[in-house]
């Protein structure tokens, strides 16, 4: 696929978000905890990404319990956490949910789609797919589909791998039964594009206004850094949503913003958003049956 360098340009178009809203608020939740790299799972080694010690090495052909239990609070601790949070302010999320991890944690999943939040794919294991052979991505994608239906009782209608290969996008398509996919930073609104001779929308993702900062350099050290950063970014959309309204997207994981520190952060950010009107807090299932309705391919 050809590059697009000139996307929407000096003139977007309106959305038309429901209620005349100036801005869509898209919070996504990253389960992924127990698909991550280890021994347990295949791997050749332990996990060292998006973790509390960045910049470690693997252990090769053995488990690092230590980073084990750090992404175990995600699961055990920080995902209940988030769960209230939503629950308190009746406002929802899309989750990126790994295939593995909800298959480890089925609960979960039930307990996403109970509370009305919607559980989009994030691929079958929480790795990098840049290299798999196109045979086993297909494969991984199916599983994927298979676990997430298995545990929330309907199958995912969005897909986001993160760490995607060359194939990805076009096995997404190919598969069938997504409204939409993620793996795009390239703009503040949803847009279309063609595979093969099919249309595919894309609705944009974010790796800034997302609290892996809080695992990578350079990152935010405080919760007090993170809040200003989203504050700021949903400030400049809001204004500019007096005449050229957008959306948010806001990337949380269970095990980084589950902490309690950081969940302060996320709640401040929340009560922020909803002091505002004309505010769309949305899932991004609705968002793309929103855009397909306004905005058809």
């Amino acid at each position: 696929m050809s590059r697009d360098l000139v996307g929407y340009g000096a003139h977007p178009p309106d959305p038309q978000w429901p209620g005349n809203a100036r801005i869509a608020v898209s919070f996504v939740l990253n389960y992924e905890e127990g698909g991550e790299n280890t021994v347990l799972n295949g791997d050749a080694g332990s996990e060292v990404f998006l973790s509390e010690t960045p910049g470690g090495q693997p252990f090769l052909g053995m488990r690092d319990l230590s980073t084990e239990t750090v992404y175990e609070y995600g699961s055990r601790a920080g995902f209940w956490r988030i769960l209230r949070l939503f629950a308190q302010r009746n406002i929802h999320f899309t989750s990126w949910a790994v295939g593995r991890a909800l298959e480890l944690n089925p609960a979960a999943g039930k307990a996403m789609v109970e509370a009305g939040h919607e559980v989009a794919s994030h691929g079958w294991r929480w790795i990098n797919y840049k290299d798999m052979a196109e045979a086993e991505e297909r494969d991984h994608l199916q599983r994927a589909v298979r676990a997430i239906e298995q545990s929330c009782g309907v199958p995912p209608v969005g897909w986001y791998t993160g760490r995607l290969s060359a194939n990805t996008l076009r096995l997404v398509v190919e598969h069938g039964g997504f409204l939409y996919s993620s793996d795009s930073y390239a703009d503040d609104l949803p847009y279309w594009v063609r595979v093969g001779e099919q249309p595919h929308l894309i609705i944009p993702y974010t790796l800034e206004a997302n609290d892996m900062k809080f695992a990578v350099a350079p990152g935010f050290t405080s919760g007090e850094g993170w809040f200003a950063y989203m504050r700021d970014a949903f400030d400049v959309l809001y204004a500019e949503g007096a005449t050229a309204p957008k959306m948010m997207s806001i990337g949380l994981h269970c095990r980084l913003a589950g902490r309690p520190g950081r969940a302060a952060a996320l709640a401040k950010f929340m009560d922020h958003v909803l002091a505002h009107d004309r505010v769309w807090v949305a899932r991004r299932e609705d968002i793309a049956r929103h855009w397909m309705k306004v905005h058809p391919a």
